[in-house]
């Protein structure tokens, strides 16, 4: 009578576990030997080249489906070698990058979008590319949800700031106030006009944040996630009265990365948290802004 130990076929063989199975798939698919295109052997085969019950086959097939590297998954025929995702762009400048991704989010039928920052200055020109687009007739969303945390105006932000001066009446936070109401009315404007000029449902909210955003983050649609830092740097501004000396950010400037659900399973888990992120600072602790 011969004696089988878990992991070890009846023939002598050590069995695969589907951990093995998946990485032995996944190094196919990298060097070649299955193609984009090519169908996956059924169950049946992939059970009897690795010595397995086909469990386990179905477990590795459920791994490659995670990670993006099948297409055509249903019931009824061995799904294919997906053709492989882009590669990650290269981080851009976020007034460069942000807009063809806005375009390419608004080419949807429901348009979300979420943003938290510290101005709605690059949110606004950057959404000067869909809306062309929409009066172009090359994109034709029902509806657009757009909303966005700006920082309150009552709070001490941490930049931009005076470099010598932190009382309530500091210039260089009426500068940042006034531009943070004036960009966020003509954003607004811009949007809740597409209502009467194609019929499309509009919603623009705001919500104050009780801190100032280290970060920039824009949530398309619930699928992708575009973060960039605040880089802190000392410069001037002439203004009336004088010079600026603060401590200030050049938003438009910072790099914006980009993170996508189709990439993989730590892009798509960088996108989830990120929407829940932002929905509970939504819900809890921001209150409502009224641009003065």
């Amino acid at each position: 009578m011969v004696v089988t130990q878990e992991n070890v076929a009846v023939n002598g063989s050590r069995r695969s576990s589907p951990q093995e199975i998946a990485d032995t798939l996944r190094e196919r698919i990298r060097v070649g030997e299955l193609k984009p295109g090519d169908r996956l052997p059924t169950q049946a085969e992939l059970a009897e080249e690795f010595g397995v019950e086909r469990g386990a086959v179905r477990q590795a097939v459920r791994a490659l489906q995670e990670d993006g590297l099948l297409s055509n998954v249903s019931k009824g025929s061995p799904p294919r070698i997906a053709a492989p995702a882009p590669g990650p762009t290269e981080p851009q400048p976020t007034m460069v990058g942000l807009a063809p991704r806005l375009a390419e989010a608004f080419s949807a039928r429901q348009v979300r979008i979420d943003a938290a920052c510290l101005t709605a200055e690059t949110l606004m020109l950057a959404l000067g590319e869909p809306v062309r687009l929409i009066h172009e007739g090359r994109i034709h969303p029902e509806s657009i949800d757009v909303r966005i945390l700006l920082p309150s105006r009552d709070i001490n932000l941490a930049f931009p700031i005076s470099v010598d001066r932190h009382s309530d009446d500091d210039p260089v936070h009426q500068r940042w106030l006034a531009q943070r109401n004036a960009q966020g009315h003509v954003l607004r404007h811009n949007l809740n006009a597409l209502r009467a000029t194609h019929g499309i449902d509009v919603h623009v909210t705001f919500r104050a944040l009780p801190f100032t955003p280290p970060v920039k983050l824009y949530l398309l649609n619930g699928t992708e996630a575009l973060i960039a830092y605040y880089m802190i740097t000392r410069r001037e501004e002439l203004a009336d009265g004088g010079t600026l000396d603060m401590y200030d950010v050049m938003g438009t400037e910072s790099l914006l990365f980009s993170f996508e659900k189709a990439t993989g399973r730590r892009d798509a888990a960088f996108v989830d948290e990120s929407q829940k992120w932002f929905d509970a600072l939504w819900e809890t602790i921001t209150t409502d802004l009224t641009l003065s």
